[in-house]
């Protein structure tokens, strides 16, 4: 049986195909297929968490090729990736505030007993697990660093 997160993707495929959305079936469609990999990769079915994380991933790709895009004045196709982040980012749960990943990362800090930048991989590890999917995993490295 499929979570949630998917079979909501995949009923709003099926709209985008009965109303002719070309763009939004591409963009629905990338994500299935994103989704479908890792379970066969996996040979298990996906939960909402693991889901997420592809989201986040797929969202990242798109951020980084828009700003390529843009740097080489390809507003066409940096568009395209606008419109697919769009959609990626109405899938993801909502991110953690900055403020919010701040009050994680000491606590962390301080369960861990982290004392420098060398024990960052210990802080890292026990964030990742909390923060699995809902919050972006750069800024919580950037403030892990700031703080230790």
């Amino acid at each position: 049986m499929a979570t949630s997160l998917i079979i909501k993707i995949q009923e709003d495929l099926k709209t985008a195909m009965k109303r002719g959305d070309k763009a939004t079936v591409s963009a629905l469609r990338l994500i299935i297929a994103a989704m479908k990999q890792k379970e066969i990769d996996t040979r298990k079915i996906l939960t909402d968490s693991e889901a997420a994380v592809i989201l986040n991933r797929l969202s990242k790709q798109r951020k980084d090729s828009i700003s390529q895009y843009l740097a080489a004045s390809r507003t066409d196709l940096a568009s395209v990736e606008e419109h697919e982040l769009k959609i990626i980012e109405d899938y993801l749960p909502e991110q953690m505030s900055s403020e919010e990943v701040e009050a994680k990362v000491l606590s962390a800090i301080e369960s861990v007993g982290a004392k420098s930048l060398k024990d960052m991989g210990k802080v890292m590890a026990k964030l990742k697990a909390e923060l699995h999917g809902n919050a972006d995993m750069s800024l919580v490295s950037e403030i892990t660093k700031k703080n230790l």
